[in-house]
C-alpha cells in the first residue's frame, strides 16, 4: 500500500498544491522590486513560502533593511498579483482529478492554507471548487500559522476526523513541519521547494503530482 493506512479524510494546502499561485507571487514580488531599484532573489522568495504575512515581513526587514516600508510594497505586489489574478491563475494538475476521487470515496475534504479567505475564493472561485471542500481554515481563523500545527489539527476537527487518520497535502517545508507536527500522514507534492532530508524524514510519501497522490486513494 502506497499510504501507511487508508485515509479518512484530507487535507490539502492551496498555493502551489491546488492553484499555480506560487509562481504568481513570485512574479508579482519581483516587479514589486524593481519598482524600488532592487530584487528579489529566488532563494529569497523561497524563504517566505509557505509563512504568513508576519514572519514573511521579517524576511522582507532582513532583506532590504530597516525602515524598507513594508506596507507600500505590500500594496505594490497586491496590485500586480491582481493584474495576473485577472488573467486567469491555472490549477495544479491532478487538482480536479483528486477532488472527483473523494467524491468517489465520499472522504472529507478540508483546506488549511496560511491565505485569507478572499484569496481562497479569488484563486479557487473561477474554477468552481471551493464548494468541494468541506472546511476552509484561513489565517482569518488562526491564531498560529504553519509551521505551527495549529491550522491542521483546526482541520481535523472541523471534519471530525482524528488527525492521525488524515492525509496532508502540502507543497512547502513549512506546510509539511506543520502537517507532520498535527500528527497526519503527510504527502509532499514540491512546487517551488525541493524536498530535503527533513521532509523525507517528516513525509510518508514524496509524491510527483497529484495524479500520482490519487493514484495511492483506493477506488470504492
Amino acid at each position: 500500500m502506497a499510504l501507511p493506512r487508508a485515509p479518512k479524510a484530507v487535507v490539502f494546502d492551496m498555493d502551489g498544491l491546488l492553484v499555480d499561485t506560487e509562481t504568481v507571487v513570485f512574479r508579482a514580488m519581483q516587479r514589486a522590486a524593481g519598482g524600488i531599484g532592487g530584487e528579489m532573489p529566488f532563494g529569497t522568495f523561497q524563504r517566505m513560502v509557505g509563512l504568513q504575512h508576519a514572519h514573511s515581513d521579517l524576511i522582507l526587514i532582513e532583506h532590504f533593511g530597516e525602515g524598507f516600508d513594508l506596507p507600500a510594497w505590500s500594496a505594490a505586489v497586491s496590485a500586480h498579483f491582481r493584474e495576473e489574478l485577472a488573467a486567469g491563475i491555472a490549477l495544479k494538475a491532478g487538482a480536479v482529478e483528486i477532488l472527483d476521487r473523494l467524491d468517489e470515496l465520499a472522504l472529507p475534504r478540508a483546506i488549511a492554507t496560511s491565505s485569507s479567505l478572499e484569496s481562497v475564493h479569488a484563486s479557487l472561485g473561477p474554477h468552481s471548487l471551493v464548494d468541494r471542500f468541506h472546511a476552509l481554515i484561513t489565517r482569518d481563523v488562526q491564531t498560529r500559522g504553519k509551521p505551527h500545527p495549529e491550522p491542521f489539527l483546526k482541520a481535523a476537527e472541523a471534519l471530525g476526523v482524528d488527525p492521525a487518520d488524515c492525509l496532508a497535502l502540502e507543497d512547502s517545508h513549512n506546510g509539511v513541519r506543520a502537517a507532520s507536527a498535527a500528527g497526519m500522514m503527510t504527502v509532499m507534492v514540491p512546487d517551488m521547494l525541493d524536498p530535503t532530508q527533513e521532509m523525507e524524514t517528516l513525509c510518508v510519501r514524496i509524491a510527483s503530482d497529484l495524479h500520482e497522490v490519487r493514484g495511492w486513494l483506493a477506488g470504492p
